[in-house]
């Protein structure tokens, strides 16, 4: 597995600081490359992403895209000894006679660090990709998801040295934490924190909120989903479309979670409020 601090490299600087003084300065950058994802010897996608936990991001995106979905499925992840470009190609070998479904959810070209949804064939493809999840017994206390957003931060090493990297936290329905994950790009976060659990063979996160540290979108819900997640937070605003998917599928969607408040957008049913 890539060492984390990967993920941050030095920038020399020009600093114009108070009263209009110039310096000569160093800067800690959050650092954007290619890693190509394989599967065998056909490639799956280029993802641009911090380097830094890429195999929990390969196999992440192969789960949250539909690509994979039982858990015993993956053999191995490796990187390949005949690349010039190793450190930023992985190869998933899948257990034999397992054909992956590529053409359920393919990506064309290269995705960026952002774009999370690039290369989708249609949204109606995504929303018959995943079964709804159920709303199961146990509820969780509105002062659980008060503490979230600290307990994220607190795990944001990369962002308070850079500030230019997303947050995913996945937390059980107690507030504990199970993994926090950072990447340039939001979607890639995700895929980092679920490819983790994926590898701890704790799939479906049936009793999990996923926190992020940026805006909820549906590409987020999306990838909640298929990783069975039913409750996603959100620092910041969700689009009409992630709220209207987190309705269609039974997520609980919760938006601008900044203590002491927030909003509920969908299945409201999940979260035990005040009398």
């Amino acid at each position: 597995m890539s060492d984390p601090r990967l993920g941050i490299g030095p920038g020399q600087i020009i600093k114009h600081g108070k009263g209009g003084a110039l310096q000569f300065s160093h800067d800690e950058l959050t650092r954007e490359e290619p890693m190509e994802i394989r599967i065998g010897r056909k490639v799956v996608a280029t993802t641009m992403r911090t380097p830094g936990h890429d195999e929990e991001l390969a196999v992440g995106f192969l789960v949250t895209e539909g690509i994979v979905f039982e858990q015993g499925s993956i053999e191995n992840v490796e990187r390949p000894n005949d690349s010039t470009k190793n450190n930023n190609v992985l190869v998933v070998t899948l257990k034999a006679g397992l054909k992956p479904q590529v053409s359920a959810s393919r990506r064309l070209g290269t995705i960026s660090s952002s774009c999370g949804l690039c290369g989708k064939r249609n949204i109606e493809a995504v929303r018959h990709a995943f079964a709804p999840i159920p709303v199961g017994r146990k509820r969780v206390p509105v002062e659980i998801l008060l503490r979230l957003p600290d307990a994220l931060r607190e795990n944001q090493g990369d962002f308070t040295r850079t500030g230019g990297v997303h947050a995913a936290g996945l937390f059980d329905f107690d507030g504990n934490m199970i993994a926090v994950r950072e990447d340039i790009g939001r979607h890639n976060a995700v895929d980092k924190a679920i490819g983790r659990a994926f590898l701890d063979k704790r799939l479906p996160l049936s009793e999990t909120i996923l926190m992020v540290s940026g805006r909820a979108s549906f590409e987020i819900m999306q990838k909640a989903l298929a990783g069975g997640i039913p409750i996603v937070a959100s620092v910041s605003a969700p689009s009409t479309l992630a709220m209207e998917f987190a309705r269609e599928t039974g997520q609980t969607l919760i938006g601008f979670l900044r203590p002491p408040t927030f909003n509920l957008y969908s299945h409201v049913e999940r979260v035990i409020l005040p009398a």
